[in-house]
């Protein structure tokens, strides 16, 4: 499989999907395998994943890097951690049989400034954009702060197309976060991807201060992905709570109470998408989709690769929002 098809039937280029909004972008995230894993098991890792997700007509993978984040949340951590590959030494060693658009994530704090600047200098900014993440709280040891990571790509690769985090919890507790994305934006951030969203009224606040915010400051909005998880069991569930996913009761409850629950988990998945892409739509904001697994369970990767089929229905559809208001910024 190549991602060659994801831009077969239209003329953007690989990565014009994420910063243009022409049409919102489907993407899929994995975080790669166990640092303790041979190059063999990794490759195969690879492989299964490229098989599973051939045909889904991605606009680009994301690529996960994983920090140890107890000094975030005391609490247990429901699955224990482990240290992964390295989601770059993934990419260039593992899937050069996926030749479409990917998204790297950078723990920044885990790498010396040399470190990234050599990182930044060998990409290929043709098809690999990256999200920089900064520590997950303030006790973190840190090698690289955000903003030096920040000013290090506009001086060594201006031209590597560059994404911000959205936490619609982090907003609904402080009611900042709009202007968190505005700061980015004016940083170089052309699009932002949020915390998996199970709390759409959350989502929907930020979306609505973002894009009145862009208007007040008369900037285009950025496209926002909506990250989009299945939860098929209460561990699931009790990690979603522990990464600081907001799960509102109503829905916990029909989690709990399903008799299928990574159906029901699905529904409300493709339910949450529809109703932000209409809300979007109404407010003039560019979005999109990512979907992935925060568990290893393979019924669950497997209803993860089938919501992003479903999901796809929801991304090409035409504009169909009741009520549709004009773009804030014109």
């Amino acid at each position: 499989m190549t991602g060659s098809a994801a831009g077969a039937d239209h003329p953007d280029g690989p990565l014009d999907r994420l910063t243009r909004g022409t049409r919102p972008p489907l993407l899929f995230g994995m975080t790669p395998p166990r640092a303790s894993t041979t190059p063999e098991e990794r490759q195969r890792v690879a492989d299964l994943t490229l098989a599973r997700l051939a045909g889904l007509d991605l606009d680009g993978l994301v690529l996960y890097d994983i920090a140890d984040e107890s000094d975030r949340n005391a609490d247990e951590r429901p699955f224990p951690y482990l240290p992964t590959v390295d989601p770059a030494d993934f990419h260039r060693d593992h899937l050069a049989a996926w030749t479409g658009p990917v998204v790297v994530y950078r723990c920044v704090p885990k790498y010396s400034t040399a470190q990234l600047e050599s990182w930044l200098r060998a990409q290929d900014v043709a098809r690999v954009a990256t999200v920089l993440v900064g520590a997950p709280s303030r006790s973190t040891a840190v090698r690289t702060d955000l903003p030096t990571a920040l000013r290090l790509r506009t001086e060594v690769r201006p031209d590597l197309v560059l994404g911000g985090v959205a936490i619609p919890e982090r907003h609904a507790s402080r009611r900042r976060e709009h202007g968190r994305l505005l700061a980015k934006q004016a940083a170089g951030s052309s699009f932002f991807v949020t915390q998996v969203v199970y709390d759409v009224n959350a989502a929907k606040d930020l979306v609505s201060d973002y894009a009145y915010g862009c208007a007040d400051a008369g900037v285009t909005p950025a496209p926002i992905v909506f990250t989009l998880s299945i939860c098929g069991s209460l561990k699931t569930l009790e990690f979603l709570r522990w990464l600081g996913v907001a799960v509102p009761w109503w829905m916990e409850n029909a989690l709990l109470h399903s008799e299928d629950t990574l159906a029901a988990s699905q529904e409300l998945c493709l339910a949450t998408a529809r109703e932000l892409a209409s809300f979007c739509e109404a407010l003039g904001v560019p979005h999109g989709f990512n979907v992935e697994s925060v568990s290893v369970r393979r019924a669950e990767i497997e209803a993860t690769v089938e919501l992003a089929a479903r999901l796809r229905r929801v991304v090409d559809r035409p504009g169909e929002s009741a009520g549709r208001a004009r773009p804030l910024t014109g």
